[in-house]
């Protein structure tokens, strides 16, 4: 479910849906300041995945976690982290296979549960 604590503001321009991978081993603090009225930052954990929606001309600034500081270590146009028109190119080739389905042969169930969650019993 997505968390909308500050929309972006509404002027009827194009929202992007942007993705940002923290590939690193350090924490990060995401953050978007060039966008008017709009305040945008999320902590984003090594490894995770950060999905959100943006203006065209805002820019991702990232803040690598240092001891007792952080540093501006990197400055993304969200223009580069859009994948919206991926998105929907791949959905309109999933509708189409799904027209050709054979109904006797369903998708296999994933193996791990989404969001690899696993759990064990004491």
């Amino acid at each position: 479910m997505a968390q909308v604590i500050d929309p972006i503001p509404n002027d009827d321009q194009q929202k992007l849906l942007c993705c940002y991978v923290n590939a690193t081993s350090k924490i990060q603090v995401a953050r978007i300041t060039n966008v008017a009225n709009w305040y945008f930052e999320r902590v984003v954990f090594p490894g995770q995945r950060l999905v959100f929606e943006a203006l065209p001309e805002a820019q991702l600034e990232i803040h690598t976690g240092m001891m007792a500081s952080s540093i501006l270590s990197d400055r993304i146009p969200c223009l580069e982290l859009s994948f919206q028109e991926e998105m929907e190119g791949l959905l309109e080739a999933d509708s189409a296979s799904v027209g050709n389905a054979d109904v006797g042969n369903p998708d296999p169930v994933p193996a791990v549960p989404i969001g690899g969650a696993t759990s064990t019993a004491l």
